[in-house]
């Protein structure tokens, strides 16, 4: 799932570079790595499936990850020594803007990555 996730969005942002939008190439794997850390929580977390959509509008790509379960993502507290959980960390460090949206089937986590 985490694969098929990060090549949706890789064709995603090829196509819209074929069609002339301007992504510039560490943006584009910085939006893959979100789309990883996204999808993997919802792996790792959210019983069962899960929606991913993107947009892309003036240099802006909104990366929308939806899943069954009502609970909000934590970032965990700084600890050096911890190994794993940084997925939040990265995504809140990567992304212009981080918004959750819980409702009646579960939650949708909104992340804004400009792209130029």
């Amino acid at each position: 799932m985490i694969g098929e996730a990060r090549s949706f969005a890789d064709m995603f942002l090829h196509r819209a570079v074929t069609r002339g939008v301007a992504v510039a190439d560490v943006k584009r794997g910085d939006a893959l790595l979100v789309v990883s850390e996204l999808v993997t929580n919802v792996v790792r977390y959210a019983p069962g499936p899960c929606t991913l959509a993107l947009g892309l509008q003036n240099g802006l790509l909104e990366i929308a990850v939806s899943d069954t379960s009502g609970r909000s993502p934590q970032p965990q507290p700084f600890e050096p020594g911890r190994i794993g959980q940084h997925g939040l960390e990265i995504v809140l460090a990567l992304c212009a803007k981080v918004d959750t949206e819980i409702g009646d089937r579960g939650k949708t986590v909104r992340a804004c990555l400009t792209v130029l």
